[in-house]
């Protein structure tokens, strides 16, 4: 919306301009403003003091030089920049309040301050007090920085453009005004102005916030020292002097000045914009006892997203401290890496190879069963047998003798093949990611002819067999007795030692005759029953059961009042989360609230992430279902862009009201300032949260027996790269969520309480409630959740978000990584492609904490910290 522009009363006479071109002083103007004297006359035009007679109060008018008059696209340019510096609403901001005219001569109303400006005061006294020096050069950041918020720059920052009024308050004046210069003529115009640019404005390039960054840094050098860095009488020499020369040291022109004063300033100094601090903000809390973040919690203001960014800039750690807790995460996770080797039991698996040595003797047991047609198309993947070890869990007394049940039949581990005459095309999301496209051993289901259905143990030994046979046949086929020598060959399986039972199982492949046997699994005691089916004589069906074996196409499994009341719990705490989020983010996007810039990052690394996952882990087949699934993707992948949008919409303007140093990190990363040494070091610290979480699960569950089985890894770190990379990047947007997702609990639960700490205890108890519920062994997983959640609320409480998320990420990756002892095994890549990600993570952010700091432990300057 353009300013209302004041303009003169139609029947007015023109105004009495005096014979040296000022006005008169009881001038009226617009029968609104009267002239009381004129306070100055420069380049930019002249400035009187007036009476705004409708509001009852003084304001500066400022009339700019003829020239920009004669100008419509400089009066249309000026006019778009007052619109936005209108908005500037800070206490160390001059307000401009209107653009009027009188007489074709254009005019600013502007707040009027009662006081002297900077120019004056240090042509008058010298160089300021250091207190005072620092009072002021931290009231300059902050309205800078709230002028750069707002996308305004300054492009004239010298000591005339500062006033100070009788109480000593500090506020920057004329912004925008210097892009009018261009289109001014006359030397007049740049009086002192060059002495006060950054070399990229001196040299007619883009001029950018770092820009007022630099005019800042000059500013603040003669605040200081009483004096100008650089002395040049062209624009030539001037901006030579900048590029070539080095300012002089503040602290040989002033004997005891602070040397963190001397660094931000001559950071500020630096040639290179991008070497220069990114935000008036940084160069705040970069000079002594600067927090500005402490200043504006403490004053109640809200702090912006770039004073949050600028309270942790340069905040990592010292070589002391990062190498050491480096070396302590490489010695625990090869203490991990062992104990998981030991625990999982992986090496007594008495295991046939990769999942392409089993593809193949999948087909070669096709063969020898007769079906040996060319598919469309096939899919193979590695699963634990859970419901087996379940029944061990249960049956064995007193205790499971894990190492002999995982180098025994029946296998802990199977394979399932799946091969079709059409593409195998899923038809329902298996994961919370809503990732499409991932195709199971009963997803799609076995309907259409031709698909065969194939499951073997870890050695390769049948378990299952299903063919589906043609839905239509013509002429007449004689029966014949089938022959079943085949499928017990195929499942290692003596048929002396069954006797021939009533069948019990019914498959979805038609037959015309059915067979079953009873027996033991070969070297144990459990019962084994075998059930086939033949059409025609052609075996369509084989299968190995136990007493755990479920008729999961039946149903009828009603859940226990414990499964109920946690679903239940869950549905309250999912639909409660997603109702209070949407109103929470509806009323900070009404009230113009919240880090929009960063919740879109936020939202596009998310859909960007499910999108890579989706190319990993989706079934790829040459059919019209793969434009489908893509479509698809794209539609769960912006739901779930849009909820995680949503739910920091909501959270992130309270929490940077509140705890804003728990968001510093994040905020640094969402601004894409991912290599700030606070961010290296709150990521290292999320990397031994995460290695925290899983040596605590070690201590708990070491010991074979206490849980419902050994540590098993993610069956699809079994398979081919794409899926064990696919898995490995899952872990991303879980730990993003899930850290988000506790956040907003943990900030619901103050608003409740009023006390954080209070809120984090009732979420631990209703976390472990939730754990003891859905567990077999209710006692000891509470306790785990209680310390679990106890740690990551200190951690998000002290050191924030970002921690979190990587901690939850780490320790999902080490539960799932097919940790083995035997360096030959075919999985042994794709757990070190899980376990590099971790160790990469831990040794960048060791790197970026340091800063650029020595070993020796003198750190190196801000300019080259910033390379």
């Amino acid at each position: 919306m353009y300013a209302t522009r004041t303009v003169f009363n139609p029947v007015s006479s023109p105004p009495p301009w005096s014979p040296g071109g000022h006005l008169a002083p009881g001038t009226i103007l617009g029968n609104r403003y009267r002239i009381i004297a004129l306070l100055g006359k420069g380049g930019m035009g002249e400035v009187y003091r007036a009476d705004d007679l409708s509001l009852g109060q003084q304001v500066a008018l400022k009339f700019l030089p003829a020239d920009v008059a004669s100008d419509p696209a400089a009066i249309e340019r000026f006019r778009n920049e007052v619109r936005i510096a209108r908005q500037v609403s800070h206490p160390n901001v001059c307000r401009v309040y209107d653009l009027g005219e009188a007489d074709g001569r254009y005019f600013l109303s502007m707040e009027y301050v009662d006081g002297e400006d900077l120019g004056s005061l240090l042509r008058r006294i010298g160089r300021l007090p250091y207190d005072k020096a620092l009072e002021i050069s931290r009231k300059l950041c902050a309205g800078l920085a709230a002028a750069h918020e707002k996308g305004v720059l300054h492009r004239d920052l010298k000591p005339a453009n500062v006033m100070l009024d009788l109480r000593g308050q500090v506020l920057l004046t004329d912004f925008g005004l210097a892009g009018l210069a261009d289109h001014l003529q006359g030397g007049e115009v740049r009086n002192g102005t060059p002495a006060y640019m950054a070399p990229e404005q001196l040299s007619g390039k883009e001029v950018s916030a770092r820009s007022d960054v630099y005019s800042l840094g000059l500013l603040l050098y003669e605040i200081f020292t009483g004096k100008r860095p650089f002395q040049a009488d062209t624009l030539a020499a001037m901006a030579r002097a900048q590029q070539e020369n080095n300012p002089p040291s503040l602290t040989t022109l002033v004997k005891d000045l602070d040397p963190d004063v001397e660094r931000v300033i001559l950071r500020c100094l630096d040639p290179d914009p991008t070497r220069r601090p990114a935000t008036p903000l940084s160069v705040a809390a970069g000079l002594p006892g600067g927090d500005a973040l402490a200043a504006a919690l403490a004053a109640g203001e809200t702090p912006s997203p770039q004073m949050v960014i600028a309270a942790g800039e340069g905040n990592g750690l010292p070589p002391r401290v990062a190498i050491p807790v480096l070396v302590a995460i490489l010695a625990a996770l090869a203490f991990i890496y062992v104990r998981t080797a030991q625990n999982s039991l992986l090496d007594r698996l008495d295991t046939r190879g990769s999942i392409d040595v089993l593809n193949e003797h999948s087909r070669e047991i096709l063969r020898s069963l007769g079906y040996d047609g060319r598919p469309a198309d096939q899919i193979s993947e590695f699963a634990w047998n859970h419901a087996f070890l379940r029944y061990v869990s249960d049956h064995d007394k007193p205790a499971p003798d894990w190492p002999a049940v995982f180098s025994g039949r029946p296998s802990v581990l199977t394979f399932w093949y799946r091969q079709s005459v059409r593409p195998i095309d899923s038809a329902g999301f298996h994961n919370d990611l809503l990732t499409p496209g991932l195709v199971d051993s009963g997803d799609p289901p076995p309907i259409y002819s031709g698909m065969i259905d194939l499951r073997l143990d870890a050695r390769g030994r049948l378990l299952r067999f299903e063919a589906i046979p043609p839905q239509h046949e013509t002429g007449s086929v004689l029966s014949s007795q089938a022959d079943w020598s085949a499928l017990f060959r195929a499942a290692e399986l003596d048929p002396a030692k069954f006797q021939t039972v009533e069948p019990r199982w019914n498959f979805l492949a038609s037959s015309d005759a059915r067979i079953a046997w009873n027996g033991v699994w070969p070297g144990t005691s459990r019962p084994l029953h075998v059930e086939g089916a033949a059409l025609h004589g052609k075996p369509v069906a084989f299968e190995l059961t136990g007493p755990w074996s479920e008729a999961w196409r039946m149903g009828g499994h009603e859940p226990s009042p414990r499964q109920q009341l946690t679903v239940l719990l869950l549905v309250v705490l999912l639909l409660g989360t997603c109702v209070t989020a949407a109103l929470l983010a509806r009323t900070n996007l009404k009230q113009n609230r919240g880090d929009r810039k960063g919740a879109f990052r936020l939202s596009l690394w998310m859909f960007g992430l499910l999108l890579l996952i989706w190319l990993c882990r989706s079934h790829m087949t040459a059919s019209i279902a793969l434009l489908g699934n893509f479509l698809l993707v794209n539609c769960t992948a912006i739901f779930s862009a849009v909820v995680v949008w949503t739910v920091y919409l909501a959270v992130e303007p309270y929490v940077r009201r509140r705890w804003p140093r728990t968001i510093i990190s994040w905020t640094s990363v969402l601004s894409g300032r991912a290599r700030d040494p606070v961010v290296g070091r709150d990521v290292l610290l999320g990397v031994v949260l995460g290695v925290v979480w899983r040596l605590t699960d070690h201590g708990l569950y070491g010991p074979w027996g206490m849980r419902d089985a050994p540590g098993l890894p993610a069956p699809e770190m079994l398979g081919g790269a794409r899926v064990a990379l696919g898995q490995c990047l899952m872990h991303v947007p879980y730990g993003i969520r899930n850290a988000l997702l506790f956040f907003f609990l943990l900030f619901l639960g103050w608003v409740l309480i009023r006390n954080r700490w209070a809120a984090c205890a009732v979420w631990i108890a209703i976390f472990a409630l939730l754990s003891a519920l859905g567990s077999r062994e209710p006692l000891l997983d509470a306790f785990e959740t209680i310390i679990n959640f106890a740690v990551a609320s200190v951690i998000i409480l002290r050191f924030g978000l970002l921690s979190l998320a990587v901690g939850l990420y780490v320790v999902s990756t080490l539960a799932v990584l097919p940790c083995t002892l035997d360096f030959s095994a075919w999985y042994v890549p794709n757990c070190a492609l899980g376990l590099a990600t971790i160790l990469a993570l831990a040794a960048w952010s060791c790197y970026i904490s340091m800063g650029g700091q020595k070993l020796g432990g003198k750190s190196l300057s801000r300019h080259d910290l910033f390379d």
